[in-house]
This record gives C-alpha cells, structure tokens and sequence, in this order.
C-alpha cells in the first residue's frame, strides 16, 4: 500500500509563492509509485480567527487530512526569519494526528532559502512527537526552480520520507504510541 503524504502548503498570503513551489514539488514527486500525495493548501480552509472552544467545521476537515496521512511535506516560506501564522495556527489544531509520522520540508525564501523557518519548525514539530528529516528542499526564490542542486535534493528527501513513513505507519499498527 502506498504511503499516504500529505504536502501542506503553508502561506496563505495574497500574492504568495506556495502554490506554485507546491506544484513544482509534485511535479517532481509525480513518477513515484510508492507515495500517495494529497495537496493540503490552507488557503483552501475556513479557519475562526481565535482559538475556539469547540472546533469547526474549518478545524475538522484539516485535521482529519492529517489523520488520514502516514507522512507529511511541509511548503514553507520564510517570512522574517520564521514561518507563517497561518502555518503555526493550523498545526495547532491538530495534536495527536501528528504523533509517531515523519515530517520533511520544501522551503523557500531570499537567500537562506527558508531555512531559518525550517529550523522553527523542527522544534514545534519535535513537542508534537513527530519526526522531522534531516534532509529537506530549500529554494531560493531568485534563482531558477530547475536549479540541479534543487532538483537533485527532491530524491534523496522523498527516500527518507518513504523509509521513516513506512517504518511509523508498521509501527503504530503493531503498536499505539503513546507519549
């Protein structure tokens, strides 16, 4: 059974980049026959601007995507140093459907190439119990997306991705993590 991935894309601002850096990932994801890709883009969910008592129908249907995902990509720019609101707020809303999954990271941004926000968000990812890969996509915005260091950095990712996420998926069915 193929590993289920769900590839977030985390800005939601006017004008963003997301989508297409989205894009220009499945593309390169696309021949692979062992990964199931679904595209979660935040943009896409209705989501109350505070934390409310009781979730919505917004919370729901997004953290059921990410209960139903053996893995997740995580689409990230780097917005001053860090990564979006919108990003922190949604992985918020999830908790125990993080636990025990492997996380890997396509960033973008000037420069650095996202990965100061890559580096934020190992930490958050690591309190919810999930594993974040060494190995990641950064993107640096000013240079052409079919840069070879680019496109050679997408298998070696999506090969970790694919042991870690299989090795998890077997081990939370043999056995239910608990922290």
């Amino acid at each position: 059974m193929p590993l289920r991935v769900a590839v977030i894309i985390g800005s939601t601002r006017d004008g963003r980049c997301g989508e297409a850096v989205g894009r220009w990932f499945t593309e390169r994801v696309a021949p692979r026959d062992d990964l199931d890709l679904s595209v979660v883009d935040l943009i896409d969910y209705d989501f109350p601007a505070h934390y409310p008592d009781r979730a919505t129908t917004g919370i729901t249907e997004f953290t059921d995507e990410v209960a139903r995902a053996d893995a997740f990509v995580v689409v990230t720019p780097e917005y001053n140093r860090s990564f979006p609101a919108s990003l922190k707020q949604a992985i918020d809303y999830a908790y125990d459907e993080w636990r025990a999954k492997p996380v890997a990271f396509v960033s973008y941004g000037h420069g650095s190439r996202g990965l100061y926000a890559v580096e934020q968000l190992r930490t958050v990812f690591t309190e919810l119990h999930a594993v974040s890969l060494r190995n990641g996509v950064g993107l640096n915005l000013l240079e052409d997306l079919s840069e070879p260091d680019q496109e050679r950095a997408v298998g070696p990712m999506l090969d970790q991705l694919a042991w870690w996420g299989l090795a998890l998926r077997d081990a939370r069915t043999a056995r239910p993590y608990l922290s």
